[in-house]
């Protein structure tokens, strides 16, 4: 319950580690229910705060705060492989503080790609099936506004590996919709990184589900002979009978690929775990209109169809989306250097239908160089900016055909996230000369 969150906070001593949009949730948060409580916000930037129950830690220092305190609420985007938290300092974050205190049904969904899809589908099926249900996540709803307004019986949440780190309970249902090499500058290795993600259904109990992906084997990561909860594996061929929900997704345009159809079956596998009829489900289904910056039209422009695929930060997913298209003549791709292994990328580019490669710092113009030295003969552009690669896909892109912006890479080296690394390609696109 939310007062027993109020309760537990007001006995701590409690920092607020990041003050970006979660960060600044639980300070809202706090000081409506305990305007009086002092306590602590550490960042890496400068805050301009009137508080005089607050105390400041900024600059390139401010993790040092740490051992002042007794619970430190963290801000996901935060790395701490570099950090030694002191004995007794609890680390928890809004997503671990949402599951312990929570009285709805959590479902909890992770996954280096498709979780999006597979928390909105989740989402749209309980929608559907009539039940008060809330969409909270890493797709920036901070967890704990909705635990404040207590308005849902159902929760379906989107978990990114940050956010999993530190939890130290599980829901309901988790599901983890495949696992690929991501994030491993902020981890020590991917080892790390599938250690966070795993935490999904670590404190699962007997009566919980486990939803996950067949077709990767988690048991070097996972011993499954002790899992609590029970496991259901879903797969492409081992939900092949799966009549009502293939239909279902063909008659929509914005769930185009085996991708999605995974997401959806996943969905539906939580939605029966929850009693809910498949005809439901094929209703949430045929209704859903697609999720923002992934595999999303912006329309027809000078006789060249656009989409924004900028949420596709790995290689995988753009080789999905393409795969999807089918017609995709131009490909706009790169960003932040990770340090993921792009060799697989770089032959899928050299053999894939794409005319043309239009590559963005970094990744991007490191990859058209490469392919360019391999002997590649398609079109490779580097593009030094996005209005480069707007203009480039207008030039290039065949009519009639389409020109696809998918990163393969994180957008930090240049914008914010990646909505606005989309909003900017949209903008270019629709006023272009």
């Amino acid at each position: 319950m939310f007062s027993e969150l109020i309760s537990y906070i007001e006995g701590r001593e409690i920092l607020i580690l990041g003050f970006g949009r979660e960060g600044r949730s639980t300070y809202e948060i706090i000081r409506r229910h305990l305007p009086d409580k002092v306590i602590g916000i550490a960042d890496l930037r400068e805050i301009e705060l009137e508080d005089e129950n607050v105390r400041l830690f900024c600059g390139k220092n401010y993790l040092d705060s740490i051992s002042q305190f007794d619970t430190v609420i963290k801000t996901p985007g935060i790395s701490m492989r570099s950090v030694s938290v002191p004995d007794g300092v609890e680390i928890t974050c809004q997503t671990d503080l949402f599951l312990r205190f929570s009285q709805g049904v959590c479902i909890g969904v992770t996954g280096t790609k498709g979780k999006t899809t597979t928390t909105t589908l989740i989402y749209q099926i309980l929608k559907t099936a009539g039940k008060r249900v809330c969409l909270i996540g890493n797709m920036g709803i901070p967890v704990l506004d909705s635990l404040e307004r207590g308005d849902f019986d159902y929760a379906a949440i989107e978990m990114s590996s940050h956010q999993l780190e530190f939890t130290t309970a599980s829901p309901h249902i988790a599901v983890v919709t495949n696992i690929y090499p991501e994030h491993l500058d902020h981890y020590n290795g991917f080892e790390g990184y599938v250690r966070a993600k795993l935490n999904i259904f670590k404190y699962q109990l007997g009566s919980d589900y486990l939803v996950c992906t067949a077709n990767q084997n988690l048991n070097a990561y996972c011993d499954f002979s002790v899992v609590m909860p029970s496991v259901i594996k879903v797969g492409i061929a081992e939900n092949a009978g799966d009549a009502s929900i293939r239909n279902a997704i063909a008659s929509n345009e914005r769930m185009r690929g085996v991708h999605n159809l995974h997401n959806a079956l996943m969905a539906a596998t939580v939605a029966r775990c929850l009693d809910i009829d498949d005809e439901c489900i094929a209703e949430a289904y045929r209704n859903f209109n697609g999720i923002e910056n992934r595999m999303e039209p912006v329309g027809e422009y000078h006789g060249i169809r656009f989409y924004n695929d900028s949420i596709a930060t790995i290689p995988h997913a753009v080789e999905c989306a393409v795969g999807a298209l089918e017609e995709v003549d131009s490909l706009i791709f790169g960003g932040m250097d990770r340090g993921i292994d792009y060799s697989g990328f770089i032959k899928y580019l050299m053999t894939c239908p794409v005319n043309n490669l239009i590559g963005l710092p970094d990744t991007g113009i490191s990859i058209c160089r490469t392919l360019k030295d391999m002997g590649c003969t398609k079109n490779l552009v580097e593009a030094h900016n996005m209005e480069e690669a707007v203009d480039a896909a207008f030039r290039y892109t065949e009519k009639g055909k389409i020109c696809l912006m998918s990163p393969a890479a994180s957008s930090y080296n240049v914008y914010r996230d990646f909505e606005e690394k989309g909003n900017h390609y949209k903008e270019l696109i629709k006023n272009w000369q």
